[in-house]
C-alpha cells in the first residue's frame, strides 16, 4: 500500500512539471514526499525538472547544434569518442544552451558539475570549448573505467561513477538516471 501511495504522490507531482519532489524517511517509518524539503531534515530529490531555461534553448536546438557541430567533432576526434554520442548528451543535458545552469550546479552544453570540470582542467564551465573538451574526456574515462559499458558510462555521467561502483557496476536505481540513459541511448539511435 504504502508503494502504490508513493507512486501516486510521485504521479502527481510530476504532472505538474514545475518542481523538483524529494524523499524523506522519518525515523519512524513514516514516507513524506515535498516540492520543498525543510532545512535541518534529511531528504533525497527522486525526480528533477529541467531548468526553464531549457524550453527556450530547445526552440533553438538546430541552430545551436549546428553551432557547436564543430567544437564537438574536435573533441569526438581527440578522446576517440562519437560524435553522435556527444550530440545525444548534449541535447539530453542542455539542449545545447551553453548557459545552461542545472539546479544541482551543473553548468554548460555537458552540464559539468565544479569538480569535475576542476578534474579535467575546465576554468569556464560556459566556455563551449572547454566545455565540450571536459565533458568529452570524462566520458573517454567512463568508458576505460566501465569496460566500454554504454549503459554504465551513461549512468555514471548522470550520476556519477561512485553510485555505478556503489550498485556493482549496474544503473543505480534513481528514476532519473534510469530516464537518462533511456533518453541519450534513444537520441543516440536515431542520429
Amino acid at each position: 500500500m504504502k508503494r502504490l501511495l508513493g507512486f501516486l504522490l510521485l504521479l502527481v507531482f510530476s504532472s505538474y512539471g514545475s518542481a523538483d519532489v524529494y524523499k524523506r524517511i522519518a525515523e519512524d517509518g513514516r514516507v513524506y514526499y515535498t516540492d520543498t524539503p525543510i532545512k535541518g531534515l534529511k531528504y533525497k530529490r527522486i525526480i528533477r525538472t529541467k531548468p526553464k531555461s531549457y524550453a527556450i534553448a530547445y526552440k533553438n536546438l538546430a541552430k545551436n547544434k549546428k553551432k557547436y557541430a564543430p567544437i564537438i567533432a574536435k573533441a569526438a576526434k581527440k578522446y576517440q569518442v562519437d560524435a553522435k554520442l556527444l550530440h545525444a548528451v548534449i541535447q539530453t543535458e542542455s539542449a545545447y544552451d551553453v548557459k545552461a545552469i542545472s539546479s544541482a550546479g551543473a553548468v554548460g552544453l555537458m552540464q559539468l558539475m565544479p569538480a569535475t570540470a576542476k578534474r579535467y582542467g575546465v576554468s569556464n564551465r560556459k566556455n563551449a570549448a572547454e566545455n565540450i573538451d571536459g565533458g568529452t574526456h570524462y566520458i573517454k574515462d567512463l568508458f576505460k573505467m566501465f569496460d566500454s559499458n554504454l549503459d554504465l558510462v551513461l549512468a555514471s555521467y548522470n550520476a556519477g561513477e561512485g553510485a555505478v561502483k556503489k550498485y556493482k557496476n549496474t544503473i543505480p536505481p534513481y528514476p532519473e538516471t534510469q530516464g537518462y540513459v533511456r533518453k541519450v541511448l534513444s537520441l543516440y539511435k536515431k542520429l
